[in-house]
């Protein structure tokens, strides 16, 4: 065994010391892929409820649940502040938005100016298989409400009206739809009455009916009432903040 040039052998020499790992560092890093999912899994948590509004999001917590940095997850809250999902408040930190009634007439104000006149566009285009795919959405979406599944229910209603705006053919209109429906589950949430989805799941069925038939027209009249509705179904209901068990809700 040859001798180095301070006199020792290899064999003498300590083994390099290990790189500490980082608490909260996981197998998957701080990518960008790794980011999109933890993005994903905390908007669905919030649309579906199982994050209820004003909950707190620790950064500390979320960093550790899904094995990234905290510097990863600040990044992901800020994203989703910016889509008014996440309340950021200095030295308290992030929490689910709550809206306040001011906010929710803004919302179903919006939706509608927009998700109304999108019904001729819709009535349009719609193919053979959109109306299939629409039908779908609405069968699953009953399917879950009467197994008790309230989480996937209002992930499918949504999506309902998210598909809707997409057949129209219009890609901004459609992306501001989604973040409207985003923000209408949270108003449901806070001011929605008990285990109420807001949308009565055979209306989604004769909307579908309309645009079938062309009728682009009553369309516009019969989603004018139904939003009406769902705004009209809203109580005022206050929550005290609490801090959610973030294992729980995210552990697969």
């Amino acid at each position: 065994m040859g001798k180095r040039a301070d006199g020792t052998t290899a064999a003498s020499q300590p083994p390099a010391a290990k790189p500490a790992r980082r608490r909260g560092a996981g197998k998957a890093g701080d990518g960008a892929e790794r980011h999109q999912e933890i993005y994903r899994r905390i908007r669905e948590a919030i649309v579906e409820h199982r994050l209820k509004p004003g909950a707190r999001l620790r950064e500390d917590a979320l960093a550790e649940v899904f094995g990234v940095s905290r510097t990863g997850i600040r990044k992901i809250l800020q994203r989703l502040a910016l889509e008014h999902l996440v309340t950021l408040t200095p030295r308290r930190g992030a929490s689910v938005a709550r809206p306040s009634i001011e906010e929710a007439r803004d919302v179903f104000a919006a939706r509608q100016l927009v998700e109304c006149q999108l019904m001729p566009w819709a009535a349009r285009r719609l193919t053979p298989t959109d109306v299939e795919t629409l039908r779908e959405l609405a069968t699953s979406e009953r399917r879950a409400l009467r197994a008790g599944e309230q989480s996937q229910a209002i992930q499918l209603s949504a999506r309902f009206h998210q598909r809707l705006a997409e057949l129209a053919g219009n890609v901004p209109l459609a992306e501001f739809v989604e973040r409207l429906c985003s923000r209408s589950s949270l108003i449901l949430a806070v001011y929605g009455g008990r285990g109420h989805l807001g949308c009565e799941s055979h209306d989604h069925d004769e909307l579908v009916t309309l645009l079938e038939s062309g009728r682009g027209e009553r369309a516009v009249a019969f989603m004018q009432r139904h939003l009406k509705a769902i705004e009209a179904s809203l109580s005022i209901h206050d929550e005290a903040d609490e801090t959610p068990d973030l294992y729980t809700i995210f552990s697969s």
